[in-house]
């Protein structure tokens, strides 16, 4: 971009009503008494997911790696193992290779935790929020399984790796999948084809307000794993969908400090047959895990695609000031 584009972005109408839009979410919680936080964007333990990168920072005089946060959520734990009570977070969030109408490596994130809620509970709530900023009807809910059954005709939970590239190949992604079954194995498993779907068949018929819930095990991040009433599985994950446009990411949230760091190895593994750089367990959250996280459910939600989504734009770009 030239040094002659100084300008901002948007309008000052714009910037006005996106902080209208910031000024009812703090007032959404506090009338429900909420607290709101701040906390560091810099850290030296990140997210060890294989598909989310951080953005990696150089300090002077220390050798340990840094990096921004691709979310507040390891320092809001350790807060509520501290006995913070409810809280929520508006913050800016960094993530590396992502550009786009949707994506932005700097982005404004919306994170909360409810003490002794489960997902439904927080989705109720959710719901609220978001129909008071986008003024629109009462949200549908679906499990993950039943979309998928609905929507490919199988349940997603028990399906195989071959029934999941047969199914990708027949809505069109051939190309996509290639032929060299070895490089296949390492770089579209079950969860990314799971995901290939899902995103290319199924999210785009979510034009309405949508919640899905109960994802795969092997999604589960820090959600906890639990039988659903069809005897699988199941991470009690949600995310929630408006305009084909995905919003927000939840969890019914893992106390299990072990479990944690399990996963963490597991993650970690995928990253070495990725080639990526490895993500070691933050110790102080395991810390206060160890301690004591309480009973709780949290989401984090895109403010710039909310805003985006409520002033009827094209594109995040447009409500963000540069």
């Amino acid at each position: 971009m030239s040094i002659d584009h100084w300008q901002a972005n948007t309008s000052r109408e714009t910037l006005r009503a996106r902080a209208d839009l910031l000024a009812r979410v703090r007032g959404f919680f506090d009338q429900r008494g909420v607290l709101e936080v701040d906390t560091p964007c810099l850290s030296r333990y990140s997210v060890s997911d294989p598909f989310l990168q951080a953005l990696p920072v150089a300090i002077d005089g220390d050798a340990s790696p840094h990096w921004l946060q691709t979310s507040p959520e390891f320092a809001m734990k350790r807060l509520l193992a501290s006995g913070s009570g409810d809280i929520y977070q508006i913050c800016k969030a960094f993530r590396a290779g992502e550009h786009g109408r949707l994506h932005a490596s700097e982005f404004t994130m919306l994170e909360w935790y409810r003490l002794n809620f489960d997902q439904h509970q927080l989705i109720r709530e959710l719901c609220e929020l978001l129909r008071h900023l986008l003024n629109c009807a009462p949200p549908k809910q679906h499990s993950y399984g039943a979309l998928f059954k609905d929507c490919l005709g199988f349940n997603p939970h028990r399906a195989s790796h071959s029934m999941l590239q047969q199914t990708a190949i027949g809505h069109g992604f051939a190309d996509l999948l290639g032929t060299d079954q070895h490089q296949l194995a390492k770089t579209l498993d079950r969860n990314a084809l799971l995901d290939l779907l899902f995103s290319h068949v199924i999210q785009p018929t979510l034009s309405s307000l949508t919640v899905v819930y109960d994802y795969p095990e092997s999604m589960a991040a820090l959600a906890r794993v639990e039988y659903d009433a069809q005897g699988c599985k199941v991470a009690r994950r949600f995310e929630v969908f408006y305009q084909g446009v995905e919003l927000a990411n939840g969890y019914h949230e893992l106390l299990d400090a072990a479990e944690l760091q399990r996963r963490t190895d597991l993650d970690n593994a995928r990253r070495r047959e990725l080639g990526k750089v490895e993500q070691p367990c933050d110790p102080q959250l395991l810390a206060a895990m160890r301690h004591g996280l309480p009973e709780c459910a949290g989401v984090a939600l895109g403010l710039d695609r909310v805003c985006m989504l409520a002033l009827g734009a094209k594109s995040i770009a447009d409500v963000r000031a540069f």
